[in-house]
Order: C-alpha cells, then structure tokens, then sequence
C-alpha cells in the first residue's frame, strides 16, 4: 500500500515536471512527448529502487526515489525536445511529425521528432551534385549551424545516414551514400564523431518509378539521441 501511494505520488511529480516545460512559439511543438515518458520511466524506476533498499520508511524512500527519477529522466527528454525546437529555429523552419511531409518535394528540409530521437533530414538536391560526396557551401553553412547547437549538449548522441536512389549498382550507391554521410558527419563531430552509415537504396520513401520520387528517395539523414539504447539501424 505504501509503494502503492508513493507511485501515485510520483506520477504526480511527472505531470508537473512536464507542465513546466511548455512554451509556446509558432515553430515549436509543444508536445513534449519524450520529456513525459522520460519523466513517467524515471519516476517508476526511482521509486522501485527507493523502496527496495534496506532499512526503515521505505515509504518515505520510494517517494524520494520516484521524484528524482523523474527530475533526471525528465530532463533527458526536455533536452531532446528543446533540441528538435531550437534545430528547427536554426534552419528556418518547424518541428513537421506528419509522415506525408517526406513526400512533399518542396520540402528540402525536415525536422521531426520522436519518444526516441529527433531527426532532421536533409534533401540530395540541396547538399550535393550528381555522383559527388562533396557539399555545396549553401547547406554547408545549414549543417555547421546543427554542429553549433550540439555543442550546447554534449551528451546527445548523433548518427548520420546516407540515401541514394537505385540507379546504378547496389555496392556503387552503397559507397556514396556512405561517403555523403561521412561528409556531413565530419561538420557535426563536436561532441565525439557521430555513427555513420550508408543505406544505398534500401529503405525507400517513394517507389524509384520516375524522376521525382527517385529525388525523394536521395537524403542525408541526422538523428540526436539521448542514449544509446535508443539507437536503431537507420536502414532497416
């Protein structure tokens, strides 16, 4: 009954810690989602292990444990969605989680964001020329300016993925995609060099059947984590 209460307790805690983290603006999502499950893993996970420890109020250590589970796994979460905001800020556009939006070709920027990491994909025609690993100097700047906002956190794990169309071979496609990942991992080693990989043509947005989807399917792709657990091969 006592864990009971403190479990409520600091359930509590979590939509508190999460209501205070609102803010409002025209291209910040104020959905906070991985702040509140940061938050609700945090609060369950302190309080278990508050009330497992040996001695006397196991009541009182449950409680304790709950709301600074929830502080630190809250704050984990708040740094992610501040990130996906102040990335979206920097590159002049919002926080997009509709999954149309990867199949609209006006878009060649798009940020977006899960209970897992924050991604930010970058469309082929804008960072570089046919067959060439080399980025253009106007999205050059665009990537430096991700680079600077990672530099505020240096705990944020960053994996860097390549894209390309399936003209031409599987293994030539799978060389560039992993050289153009390399070049936009190279700005973005602030904190520690970033994962890198080259996915070719495998995980496609949009059938290869004609030019426009093929220029879908040509992406830099950049995910922030807060952990390592979270993250996942980004061709599959």
């Amino acid at each position: 009954m006592k864990l009971h209460k403190s479990l409520i307790a600091s359930s509590l805690a979590v939509f508190m810690l999460a209501g205070c983290y609102n803010q409002p603006g025209l291209v910040e999502d104020g959905s906070y989602d991985r702040t509140k499950t940061g938050a609700a893993t945090g609060a369950l996970a302190g309080a278990l292990i508050g009330y497992n420890t040996k001695g006397h109020h196991k009541g009182q250590r449950a409680l304790i444990g709950g709301l600074l589970g929830a502080a630190v796994g809250g704050g984990i979460g708040y740094s992610l969605d501040e990130q996906a905001n102040e990335v979206a800020r920097a590159l002049g556009t919002g926080v997009n989680n509709d999954p149309l939006a990867a199949l609209d070709p006006r878009r060649d920027i798009i940020v977006s964001k899960t209970p897992n990491y924050v991604k930010i994909m970058f469309r082929d025609r804008m960072m570089f020329a046919t067959a060439s690993s080399r980025l253009q100097k106007s999205t050059q700047y665009k990537v430096q300016k991700v680079a600077q906002l990672l530099s505020r956190y240096p705990q944020t794990l960053v994996g860097v993925a390549g894209f390309t169309d399936h003209q031409g071979s599987y293994d030539y496609n799978l060389r560039l995609s992993q050289d153009r990942a390399s070049t936009v991992a190279n700005l973005l080693s602030v904190n520690g060099y970033p994962r890198t990989k080259g996915c070719s043509f495998n995980k496609p947005i949009a059938p290869n059947n004609n030019a426009t989807n093929r220029a879908l399917n040509r992406r830099v792709e950049v995910y922030l984590y807060a952990n390592q657990s979270n993250m996942a091969d980004p061709c599959r």
